[in-house]
């Protein structure tokens, strides 16, 4: 071969490697993946990694973490993330059209309304000084508690904060309440020992589910990617209902926690398994229980209208997922 060829033949392999990198995270088989700091957004991302199903489903993870769930929405509507999980209080989004809903993941029961010692009823807070992170499961929390004793959000001072604001401004008693979630209200618990709980989840039960949730960009779910992106996710729920202590210490892992911490995290939630989910889904009960959530959110006046949970839940993604 002349040195001619052998110049055009190496700058012909050249063209062909570079064209090869050039389709984007997903066409490589990468996925850009955002989570929350706490067990609910990381228990099956550190059971992916630890049982190596990325690899199993032949994709790479990178993985970001993130404040909140509306975060999470924005970034996946810039293309800056491929999926990403949220909160309850974030779900009018996907019901919006801005991402779409592809894996329930639990119920969650960490949120609270939290008031200085000596404020003992919700309706001592009203013209009080209230923090909220806005568009979460903390503003969702408040919003019911006032709903049920018969007041609104103008009874009193909300002040938007972001999570770590909370923590400092209620444990400086600059805010007389908060709507906020464990586990940062165990940091606020060492601070303030005698914070009163005026509402939690629970209190709502039959009114309201609250379900966690994974999501993709509405530009995503179509792609080869996203599937087997859920299907890591199926099989990391069948782990962590098989071996919830171990997923304790895997997450704990993830986050340079105390395994301690997140026992207590995961005690707020109820786990949903992927039998249980897949029955669930084709019963109507997780359509049922978002279109409970819309009917919230339209109430508030977050949620103008809804797509539709047919529209913005992915069912038939997740349960295929789990077919060869």
């Amino acid at each position: 071969m002349t040195s001619r060829k052998r110049w055009l033949a190496a700058l012909l392999t050249g063209l062909v490697v570079a064209l090869s990198g050039c389709g984007g995270s997903s066409d490589a088989g990468e996925v850009r993946f955002g989570y929350i700091g706490d067990y609910n957004g990381a228990s099956l991302l550190a059971v992916a990694e630890d049982q190596k199903l990325w690899e199993k489903h032949g994709l790479t993870a990178e993985i970001s973490s993130f404040n909140n769930g509306p975060l999470q929405i924005q970034a996946l509507g810039s293309g800056d993330l491929d999926f990403g999980y949220i909160g309850p209080g974030a779900m009018w989004l996907p019901a919006s059209g801005q991402a779409k809903v592809v894996a329930l993941n639990t119920l969650g029961n960490a949120d609270r309304v939290i008031a200085q010692p000596g404020i003992t009823d919700v309706a001592d807070l009203r013209g009080k000084t209230v923090g909220v992170p806005q568009g979460t499961s903390g503003e969702m929390i408040l919003d019911l508690a006032l709903s049920r004793a018969g007041m609104t959000k103008s009874d009193v001072k909300v002040v938007p904060m972001d999570a770590s604001t909370i923590v400092s401004a209620f444990s400086a008693k600059r805010i007389d309440a908060a709507g906020f979630w464990y586990p940062a209200l165990d940091t606020v618990r060492k601070q303030v020992p005698g914070l009163v709980e005026l509402a939690r989840n629970s209190d709502f039960a039959g009114q309201l589910e609250f379900p966690t949730a994974f999501v993709a960009g509405n530009d995503v779910v179509g792609r080869d990617e996203a599937r087997r992106t859920v299907a890591v996710l199926r099989d990391a729920m069948r782990y962590r209902s098989a071996n919830p202590e171990r997923t304790i210490e895997l997450t704990a892992g993830l986050l340079e926690k105390d395994p301690a911490q997140v026992r207590a995290d995961a005690a707020n939630v109820r786990v949903l398994g992927v039998d249980e989910l897949d029955g669930m889904t084709r019963d109507g009960t997780v359509r049922n229980w978002l279109s409970g959530m819309d009917a919230y959110f339209t109430g508030t006046g977050q949620l103008q209208r809804s797509t539709g949970p047919e529209n913005y839940y992915a069912a038939d993604l997740f349960t295929s997922a789990g077919t060869p």
